[in-house]
């Protein structure tokens, strides 16, 4: 794990590798990352399923990284820059 220093448009806290967070956790996660804004998938041809195989996948390709904010204790998935 590494703390971050808030760069312009990046989130600040603390990496978390994804293979270190329990699996039904990380699931949880990635649905509500998805699920977000609101959007209904299933209009658009593509189910949930998908959608968090695709961050998942993300994830492992080191596209993706899940970052903890000690501040507001949340867990947020954000681009690798």
């Amino acid at each position: 794990m590494s703390g971050e220093r808030p760069d312009e448009g990046q989130e600040a806290g603390i990496e978390i590798p994804f293979a270190r967070i329990d699996p039904e956790t990380l699931q949880r996660l990635i649905e509500e990352f998805v699920t977000r804004d609101g959007a209904d998938w299933a209009e658009s041809g593509c189910a949930l399923e998908d959608k968090v195989w695709q961050v998942l996948r993300q994830l492992r390709d080191g596209q993706v990284r899940v970052v903890y904010d000690q501040k507001s204790q949340t867990a947020n998935l954000v681009p690798r820059r």
